[in-house]
């Protein structure tokens, strides 16, 4: 492949240049459903996105890797351009609505960022009926004054088939529970056990009480934990699952582990980095069986403070799948029947307990910010329907392990920064200055005072409204302000955590940035991190740090649509129903309800509120009547009744039910 197919150089009718100095700019097309769409640097972010608008958009679609020009400057220092050239599809077939039309039939994308309309000659069309949901392939890619042709090659059913509907955003989001017929082959290969040849010269925690912990319904296991009462303080052991050690480098595996990047897991299914041999075979930290791990032994005083580490491979045989519930109910209710039958570990949990409080409270001291939002939980029957949506327990053991897996990330990464060697890092940028402006100024309006002073500074806050009315919205707006952590090759920090390092070390099962830097550390402990690694690596990590943060950020546009459609469907059968909510966004076209009964979020749009005209305040979080000045505001309580229920765009819409009186914001409201 030429170097200008891939978008280094760009090429013109005069000269090839780099791009950075022809005001041009590579990056991926992220388009909105009005049309427009935005080219995400490859390079440069932190000059920003370009906006590009509908007629500049020269046949590019959403997903594609593009080369725009920067033409200007939008208010604010925006910057916009237009494509200049497509140098990778994103898109080979396109999952949609298939619909007839006079002489021809037309494809409707079920993504709505692809706003490209798709044409299917009638001979083309396989027999699909009208109004079917189909995969079509592309023929013919769009251009500037031209549509897209495809053929249809599936036929995958009734748009209100909620299996179709979680078929499709599968398939939208290029997710897959099989594996390619290759990788299965090489599996055939992965051995059931461990055997003693593979022991040999690892060191052997197979006698100390080594236990895993995890949720109920979890089968796959990588973090083992176990401890000890020292003369200094505290001695943790972590030890993960030793991936890399059946999944090398370059094979068939590793190479679909590698284009999968994360695990991705769904209310009622689980799509695996890593094949079913692996991750709940050979490579899960079952009980009682011999199982290879990378530990982290950590030290720590009494106060919590760590005091030493050190690395190596190890051999474990854990003594018991503890879940959360049973530790739960061990620690902080001391069940009688499971403390006699767990008698063997419970001092162990115990001290664990203790050691995870101090690790704590040593992260709140230095700034470190948790959110204390309400997680949604969907109970699926055994029939697949959505039974009940309840807010997910989160308990001593949950943090209990948070706490342990957090110290060993932060470990390992202070390993490799100290060393000063090419690394993959977890980083989290600090807000910008418009997002803590904005910040900021809504805290004034609860009479808070805020001075950014680091995380610290935003952890305060938290602390300040906890137990009071706005505790929930100040969460929710605090959370949006923040930036995505990602992967990088460069250590700028964990803001969120109050970490200098941080890397992803304890789940190689389930994400392959883990898998990379246990790769690392065995070049680190086999003494073979030389020059010529080094080298490697530098040009490696900064390609493979893209390339999983944006698969990570696929799987959870995936794993939110696929719960959203759940939503859905469990909604589907309460239209008409009344329930109390809290307004949980606002938009220029509406504002967002959180049903209190369920968890479920629902759209009042601003045509349903037909006593005046709303205008959107986006400094105050609210829509404000231009006459009356009635306001709808973030955290405002509000009831509301279920209108109807989209299924094919996992929408649910409610109005308000004016029989009852609405507890909303009002003029002056603080």
């Amino acid at each position: 492949m030429s170097l200008v197919s891939e978008g280094l150089p760009a090429k013109t009718r005069a000269e090839v240049g780099l791009p950075s100095r022809m005001n041009l700019v590579t990056g991926e097309l992220v388009c909105h459903p009005d049309g427009y769409g935005f080219v995400v640097p490859e390079e440069g972010r932190e000059e920003g996105d370009i906006f590009i608008s509908s007629r500049r958009l020269s046949g590019a679609m959403h997903g594609d890797t593009v080369v725009a020009r920067v033409e200007g400057s939008k208010r604010g220092g925006k910057r916009e351009g237009s494509i200049i050239r497509i140098t990778a599809r994103a898109h080979k077939t396109i999952v949609g609505r298939f619909e007839l039309a006079r002489g021809f039939g037309v494809v409707i994308p079920s993504d709505e960022r692809i706003t490209s309309q798709i044409v299917v000659p009638l001979k083309e069309a396989a027999g699909a009926p009208h109004g079917r949901i189909v995969s079509a392939e592309i023929t013919r890619w769009p251009a500037k004054e031209m549509a897209a042709t495809a053929k249809i090659i599936e036929v995958l059913g009734d748009p209100d088939d909620p299996d179709v509907e979680a078929d499709v955003i599968l398939r939208k989001y290029g997710l897959s529970n099989r594996f390619p017929a290759a990788v299965m082959h090489e599996v055939k290969s992965v051995p059931k056990e461990v055997s003693p040849r593979e022991i040999r010269g690892r060191t052997d925690l197979r006698e100390r009480s080594v236990f895993t912990i995890d949720g109920e319904t979890a089968r796959d296991f990588d973090d083992a934990v176990s401890i000890e009462k020292t003369s200094r303080g505290y001695r943790l052991w972590v030890s993960i699952a030793d991936v890399s050690h059946y999944v090398a480098e370059g094979t068939g595996i590793d190479k679909e582990g590698y284009a999968r990047s994360t695990s991705v897991y769904f209310p009622d299914r689980a799509i695996p980095m890593l094949p079913e041999a692996l991750s709940n075979g050979i490579c899960s930290l079952n009980p009682r069986v011999d199982r290879l791990t990378m530990t982290a032994e950590l030290e720590f005083d009494e106060t919590g403070a760590p005091v030493g580490k050190k690395f190596y491979e190890s051999v474990i045989r854990s003594v018991e799948r503890m879940t959360y519930t049973d530790v739960k109910k061990l620690i902080l209710d001391e069940d009688p029947a499971l403390s006699t039958r767990y008698a063997h570990i419970v001092p162990d949990l115990k001290l664990m307990a203790v050691l995870a409080e101090k690790l704590r409270e040593r992260r709140a001291e230095k700034g470190s910010i948790d959110f204390d939002l309400p997680e949604p939980q969907i109970i699926i029957d055994i029939e697949g329907r959505v039974e009940d949506i309840v807010k997910s327990e989160r308990n001593i053991a949950h943090r209990l392990i948070e706490e342990f897996m957090l110290s060993a990330n932060r470990a390992v990464a202070e390993e490799f920064s100290s060393r000063g060697l090419p690394f993959l890092y977890r980083i989290h940028e600090e807000p910008g200055e418009d997002s803590i402006a904005d910040f900021k100024e809504f805290l004034s309006a609860f009479g808070i005072r805020f001075s950014h002073e680091g995380p610290k500074s935003f952890q305060a806050v938290l602390g300040k409204v906890e137990g009071r009315p706005e505790e929930k919205l100040v969460n929710h707006v605090l959370l949006r302000s923040m930036k995505q952590a990602v992967y990088s090759e460069e250590n700028a920090g964990h803001f969120g955590l109050a970490f200098d390092d941080y890397t992803h070390f304890t789940s190689p099962i389930r994400r392959y940035p883990d898998l990379i830097v246990h790769r690392l550390l065995k070049l680190l402990l086999r003494k073979k991190y030389g020059p010529e690694a080094r080298e490697r690596m530098e040009t490696y990590l900064p390609s493979a740090a893209g390339h999983t943060s944006a698969r990570e950020r696929k799987a959870m546009e995936a794993e939110r649509e696929i719960a959203d459609l759940k939503k859905c469907q469990f909604m589907k059968d309460k239209v008409g129903d009344v329930y109390g909510g809290l307004v949980s966004g606002v938009t220029s076209f509406g504002f967002f309800v959180e049903l209190k009964d369920w968890f479920v979020e629902g759209l009042v749009h601003v045509s349903m509120l037909a006593d005046d005209y709303y205008i959107h305040d986006e400094k105050r979080h609210a829509l404000v009547g231009e006459r009356t000045k009635r306001a709808f505001r973030l955290g405002d309580e509000v009831t509301v009744k279920v209108a109807a229920v989209d299924l094919e765009r996992r929408r649910i819409e409610l109005v308000l039910d004016e029989e009852r009186p609405q507890k909303t914001g009002r003029k002056g409201r603080r």
